[in-house]
């Protein structure tokens, strides 16, 4: 695709979709369901480009259907006699599902959304034949589990496109860039281009987990584990704290009398030329060793009195030899990734695939819980409007708000998402009109159907690879061809089409009233909380006692960034900043689990050193409110550089080297306009 052209990415699409969503038809009515037209949406509905993808998702859809067909013939009989507890019942139940999937954050999340409001679709409309329950609930199964299987089957191995390929595609556009951002940082060249770039890291990091998912179920003939991939995760999520203290160490030794030493200058020039050298494994990790090596035999030594100068160089060089060591393990796992054998390459590639562990995400459990209550509360009002009005319509009108809810819960704003899927159903209910009163009835066979539907199939398939078309065109496709019925009669009455269309549109409008009630919280209260969530969870960090975890903790605010970029995106202020302050934070933590990891290991005076620095770390960021702002306290300042003092003189080198890299990390991020160490003291 070219611009805003469609092209034959998305012809391909589109033509797959219209194959899986006959083949579903087909099937569906050669073994007699009475709704095969659910088979047909839930082909569109599973519909992705990736095959992968498509696999993995129809798997998670059929655990969910099943799931949420067993919640609704457990609910209704023994709930039938009183409407309002079976309203309470499969309201909570969709509530608790839409929860949980809200915590999970990956395609997993679908097994629990589709059990909510799987139980919802046939729950609500059995209400007035509860005895027949059990066969809905087959039938329905029946019909929704064949349009999964078509539909995975189709996009999943007819001209597949893999996730393998597009993985591998990805991580080679990841690493480019990440590399030339590293050039550009050991070369002093700091603009808003290079952080803006830099900053997109996050969100690469992001696309990357949510392909991992998808991995196991691609359809290509050579997969890279899901293992190798996290652990390049870890490695690029280090490369941002550490690219961005190298380039912050530069820029203050250039600005102060001292700049870097000659032999510095040309090894941090030597890491930029192999940085952008293609070198094959061998000889890029003998180099890099060399490298690594050399910086090790430029740092100053520790001792006091310490120069600010030194501790400058001293962190300059550290943070320089692993940054090169994060970028040749990313490199060998790449390669790894490319290997059609599951041996590891090297030793370094066993080392990194054995501590690998499984990548945590940020929660926002408060979130959660409000847009689970706001979709009970939804299903629950609506209820109560069709149980006391005696509509006979009204059930479907309820499960249409609650899907919706559930649907668009996990946004800030959930109404425009839902008012494009209403002007999409305005759409579909006028083309299935058409069809359904003009040209349906003059079809006599299974051949003129599909030809007579498939233009409007097509088109539809086209515009929903488009993500800004998306929700418009599955508007479009439920409310068409589940209005139309494509039963074998294939027309209804005048007056069912029209109660049936509106109980759709009303459905969804009502969806748009509550959410603004009880779901929305917009943009800019959502970033606050994000920024909030990060300043909890250092100030937690700096006051725990047990081991640091911190792969665990980059890995979070990294999410925390991706999560952030977007939302700040949509306000009018520049989102740099606050951007910014986040990768602060983020090395602020590194910092303090250098701190809480040398006071485990080390004697009781340095953890009199150590303990009142990471409290007052802990007392600031607690305090911090994004609408208040406020510098760290000045006696925190004054922790820092005793700290600094007692460790420098600590006897053990090691123990000293790793103080000292730690709390000038510490001081450079939480007061980088602070006179220079020697100064200060």
């Amino acid at each position: 695709m070219t611009g805003n052209r469609f092209g034959w990415k998305e012809a391909l699409f589109s033509v797959k979709c219209l194959i899986a969503a006959v083949l579903a038809y087909y099937i569906a009515l050669r073994i007699g369901l009475t709704r095969p037209y659910w088979a047909v949406t839930t082909s569109y509905i599973v519909a992705q480009p990736l095959a992968g993808a498509a696999l993995s998702k129809a798997a998670f859809r059929v655990m969910g259907t099943v799931l949420g067909a067993a919640a609704a013939v457990v609910l209704v009989p023994n709930l039938v006699n009183a409407p309002e507890l079976l309203s309470l019942g499969l309201a909570l139940w969709l509530g608790v599902c839409l929860y949980i999937s809200l915590l999970d954050r990956t395609p997993r999340a679908y097994v629990f959304l589709l059990a909510g409001y799987t139980a919802s679709i046939i729950g609500f409309p059995s209400v007035e034949a509860p005895g027949a329950i059990f066969t809905t609930a087959i039938l329905r199964v029946e019909e929704i589990t064949i349009g999964i299987l078509c539909g995975a089957l189709v996009h999943g191995f007819v001209f597949p496109q893999t996730v393998t390929a597009t993985l591998l595609s990805r991580v080679n556009a990841i690493l480019a860039d990440a590399e030339r951002w590293s050039r550009d940082s050991l070369a002093g060249l700091a603009d808003s281009r290079l952080d803006r770039d830099r900053r997109r890291l996050a969100l690469d990091i992001n696309e990357l987990h949510q392909l991992s998912i998808h991995l196991p179920f691609d359809t290509a003939r050579l997969q890279p584990r899901v293992r190798t991939l996290r652990a390049l995760q870890a490695e690029l999520s280090m490369l941002l704290p550490l690219a961005s203290a190298v380039d912050d160490r530069i820029r203050e030794l250039l600005r102060g009398a001292d700049a870097p030493r000659p032999e510095a200058l040309a090894l941090i020039e030597e890491v930029r030329a192999w940085l952008a050298a293609a070198l094959p494994m061998a000889e890029r990790n003998a180099t890099g060793d060399a490298l690594i090596a050399r910086a090790r035999a430029l740092e100053p030594p520790v001792a006091e009195p310490l120069l600010w100068r030194d501790a400058l160089r001293l962190s300059l060089l550290a943070r320089l030899a692993e940054l090169i060591d994060a970028h040749r393990n990313a490199r060998d796992l790449l390669d790894q990734m490319r290997s059609p054998s599951r041996t590891p390459l090297n030793p370094g590639v066993a080392r990194l695939l054995a501590r690998t562990a499984r990548r945590p995400l940020h929660r926002d459990r408060g979130i959660a819980l409000r847009a689970a209550a706001g979709t009970v509360a939804t299903i629950l009002i609506g209820c109560v409007f069709w149980i006391g009005t005696g509509w006979s319509d009204g059930a479907g009108a309820v499960l249409i708000a609650g899907v919706c809810c559930a649907l668009f819960g996990n946004s800030d704003d959930p109404a425009p998402s839902i008012m494009a899927f209403f002007y999409g159903t305005i759409l579909g209910l006028t083309v299935a009109a058409i069809y359904a009163f003009a040209i349906l009835p003059r079809v006599t066979d299974f051949v003129t159907l599909i030809a007579v539907l498939a233009p409007a199939m097509l088109i539809g398939g086209v515009f929903l690879s488009r993500p800004r078309t998306t929700l418009v065109t599955l508007g479009a496709l439920l409310g068409g061809i589940n209005t139309v019925g494509l039963n074998d009669r294939y027309g209804g009455s005048f007056d069912g089409f029209v109660n049936g269309g509106v109980s759709q549109l009303i459905g969804t409008i009502f969806a748009v009233v509550t959410v603004g009630l009880f779901q929305t919280i917009g943009a800019d209260t959502a970033a606050r909380r994000l920024i909030r969530a990060g300043w909890r969870e250092l100030a937690q960090r700096s006051n725990a006692k047990g081991p640091p975890d911190a792969a665990g903790w980059v890995a979070r605010m990294l999410d925390r960034i991706g999560l952030l970029a977007p939302r700040l995106a949509l306000q009018d202020k520049d989102p740099g900043k606050p951007l910014l302050d986040a990768l602060s934070d983020l090395r602020v933590g590194v910092a303090i689990g250098e701190l809480r990891q040398l006071r485990l290991e080390g004697t009781p005076d340095d953890a009199a050193s150590i303990t009142p620095v990471l409290q007052g770390v802990g007392t600031h960021y607690r305090a911090l409110r994004p609408d208040r702002p406020a510098p760290p306290e000045p006696e925190l300042l004054a922790d820092l550089d005793s700290a600094i003092g007692d460790l420098a003189a600590n006897p053990e080198p090691a123990r000293a080297r790793a103080g000292v890299l730690a709390l000038t990390s510490l001081r450079r991020n939480l007061f980088p306009g602070a006179p220079a160490y020697g100064v200060a003291a």
